[in-house]
């Protein structure tokens, strides 16, 4: 992200790369890359960040990585959302909904004028 709030990335960061790669397999950078042109240059994940991420979502077997030669021609891990990957999306789209709108009802609470 361009600020300092790291915590939000911390928390959706697997929804977001999930999110990514049901549109079709990628390797790392094309995922942060796709994030951040995305949100319109607004989340700018790292690689300390996004590569950690990628580890821990393929030893759940939510995505799974096979090797290719990347459009640079160099050899690259393809990253793809599995089947169990596309369902955990599935779930997370769900909760994240349910927390933006208790959250916008909350920040829509009218304040007291006195």
């Amino acid at each position: 992200m361009k600020d300092s709030n790291n915590e939000l990335i911390h928390g959706t960061l697997d929804l977001l790369i999930l999110k990514v790669l049901s549109t079709g397999k990628m390797h790392g950078w094309d995922i942060a890359k796709r994030i951040f042109v995305v949100s319109e240059d607004r989340l700018m994940i790292k690689q300390g960040s996004l590569y950690p991420a990628v580890h821990r979502l393929e030893q759940k077997r939510l995505i799974k990585a096979e090797w290719g030669v990347s459009e640079l021609g160099r050899r690259a891990k393809f990253y793809k959302l599995t089947r169990k990957g596309r369902k955990r999306l599935d779930q997370e789209r769900s909760r994240w909904s349910d927390f933006v709108d208790s959250v916008s009802m909350v920040l829509n609470l009218e304040e007291s004028k006195g």
